[in-house]
């Protein structure tokens, strides 16, 4: 949870969404988090950033640059693959870590038109619920178009298949231009 919050108000309502539930869990203001990740420069440390990120559960009083920062350090970090990171924002300030996240949620009322143009998917009611809704139907349409994909292809190589072979052995092909394009069109 990246908050602009005092640390104690974001830990409580940490606590109370189950973002928090072990002693081991790390709570840290945005400046704290970027003297420890980052370098003079501003440029990321990746070693240290691996060494704190798989504890931190609250980043408070953060800056857009902190949020920024975050985004990019678990991209690149490599301990336990590469993550897929989405953020939800909505004002300018949010911008950058929208436009750098895999996938980034602005919000549809009380979003600046600058995070929604910077973001992937506009949450037009301002509700997080939506976003449930939303990976629940982008996962069946996923699952749908990897089993159309798996009928497709295992129709076309099986007909293909047919066809090389039966033109190897009969010397014709054992189905015609125009079952072939039947089956096609039945499987469509």
């Amino acid at each position: 949870m990246v908050t602009g919050d005092n640390p104690r108000t974001a830990q409580a309502i940490a606590k109370k969404c189950g973002i928090i539930s072990s002693p081991n869990d790390l709570v840290m203001e945005g400046k704290q988090f970027r003297e420890k990740v980052c370098d003079q420069d501003g440029n990321i440390i990746q070693s240290a950033f691996d060494e704190v990120f798989p504890r931190l559960r609250v980043l408070a009083r953060s800056t857009p640059l902190d949020k920024y920062v975050l985004v990019s350090g678990i991209q690149e970090s490599e301990i336990i693959g590469r993550q897929t990171v989405a953020v939800t924002g909505d004002g300018t300030n949010d911008a950058p870590a929208l436009k750098k996240a895999d996938v980034g949620f602005a919000m549809g009322i009380q979003g600046t038109e600058v995070a929604k143009n910077a973001s992937d998917v506009i949450i037009m009611d301002d509700n997080f619920v939506s976003i449930v809704a939303a990976v629940k139907w982008g996962r069946c349409v996923y699952d749908n178009i990897c089993k159309f994909l798996q009928f497709q292809l295992t129709v076309n190589i099986t007909a293909c298949v047919l066809a090389c072979v039966g033109a190897a052995v009969l010397t014709e092909s054992p189905l015609t231009a125009i079952q072939l394009l039947w089956v096609n069109l039945i499987m469509d």
